[in-house]
């Protein structure tokens, strides 16, 4: 249900906009989607698990806020980062 400690590892690499980069805004929201990602699985079995849901939405609503505070600072890494996690169909 949770993300590991190695895939969080090799996703902070993946998104980090430098060496020891953990808490830009791509980082967070990379983390973020993973875990968002997770949480979908777990409550397309467990469908009355209210607390796992609630959780869920503070953490969209996180990554909401996060991707619109890119938006506003860099339109072009915006982009790019919705582009590569495939958030928008």
């Amino acid at each position: 249900m949770s993300i590991t400690a190695q895939g969080k590892t090799d996703l902070i690499k993946e998104y980090a906009l430098h060496e020891g980069d953990v808490g830009s805004p791509e980082v967070q929201v990379a983390v973020l989607t993973e875990r968002i990602r997770n949480l979908t699985n777990h409550l397309n079995l467990h469908k009355k698990d209210f607390h796992t849901r609630r959780g869920l939405l503070i953490m969209v609503s996180k990554r909401r806020r996060l991707l619109d505070y890119l938006k506003e600072v860099d339109d072009s890494r915006y982009q790019n980062l919705i582009k590569r996690l495939e958030l928008r169909k």
